[in-house]
């Protein structure tokens, strides 16, 4: 049997990316991403928004990427990688902290940025190869929920 942990996600960025070196000399990069799902409020007939934010993590090679990027607050992003559930402890308190983040694999800006980057660049890591740069399709854009006729 096959397993799947993939996730894929567009939205833009709430906060510049934060790089950080961990203690083994590895670069880690972070940022939270808001996605928005629009529906019609079943009561009112009113359209709605719900935001979600994820924490994003990239590692390594992709995340000296997105450092020379320079990827900042607003930016709207997709998003590929995988979720991520760890516990760590405060070692101040002794408090248990749960944190779900996804570990993203790949990029692609949603809208042009100025100098280097253009609409629809992908930023592809592979763990077995060089950090590279492909041409894809954006994604699919899907209806919201109230409007499916079924």
């Amino acid at each position: 049997m096959a397993y799947l942990n993939k996730v894929m996600l567009m939205g833009n960025l709430g906060k510049d990316a934060e790089v950080r070196i961990t203690q083994t000399n590895k670069k880690r990069v972070s940022f939270s991403l808001a996605t928005t799902r629009r529906f019609r409020n079943p009561n009112t007939g009113e359209m709605q928004d719900d935001t979600a934010w994820h924490n994003v993590v990239a590692w390594d090679r992709l995340a000296e990427r997105i450092e020379k990027l320079g990827i900042k607050k607003g930016t709207p992003l997709f998003v590929e990688g995988r979720v991520s559930y760890r516990q760590w402890n405060d070692p101040q308190t002794g408090q248990k902290h749960n944190v779900t983040e996804i570990l993203m694999d790949n990029f692609e800006f949603l809208a042009p940025r100025l100098g280097y980057a253009s609409e629809g660049e992908r930023h592809n890591f592979d763990m077995n190869s060089d950090l590279g740069a492909s041409s894809l399709p954006p994604p699919p854009t899907s209806e919201p929920d109230s409007e499916l006729p079924f």
